[in-house]
């Protein structure tokens, strides 16, 4: 029964990047840990390291920083909802992704506008603007 328990308190990282919906699959979670984009209480960690309630996780996903600390350890994949029960992210990290993914927004107005495959001339200013 003791190790039933200590099994709820704890949960391997590659399965709770995946229960918490960071990741759509357990092997992109688990290639994930392996290839150093997370860290779990400031430091890295393997795809086998149990988490549980009160540590920090730093995720790098697509160039964007997510930073969390767990406070539940779910028990299945469920709905988002309820995976994001199970982490309190910190604000000053998603105020800083949500303004990077804003000023990427903004480069892509920039860019200019073609219906479909871009013809010629706009593959030359394409290409002018990425500085060849």
């Amino acid at each position: 029964m003791d190790k039933q328990k200590a099994a709820s308190d704890s949960l391997r990282i590659d399965r709770w990047l995946f229960f918490c919906r960071f990741f759509k699959t357990r092997t992109k979670a688990s290639d994930a840990v392996t290839g150093g984009h997370v860290k779990v209480n400031d430091e890295r960690v393997t795809p086998g390291t149990r988490v549980k309630v009160g540590d920090t996780i730093d995720v790098v996903r697509d160039r964007l920083h997510f930073r969390m600390k767990v406070a539940a350890i779910p028990g299945r994949r469920g709905p988002s909802a309820e995976a994001r029960a199970c982490y309190i992210e910190d604000e000053e990290t998603a105020r800083q992704r949500n303004e990077q993914v804003e000023a990427l927004r903004q480069d892509r107005y920039l860019l200019p506008r073609t219906r479909g495959r871009p013809d010629k001339h706009t593959r030359r200013k394409l290409r002018e603007r990425k500085g060849q």
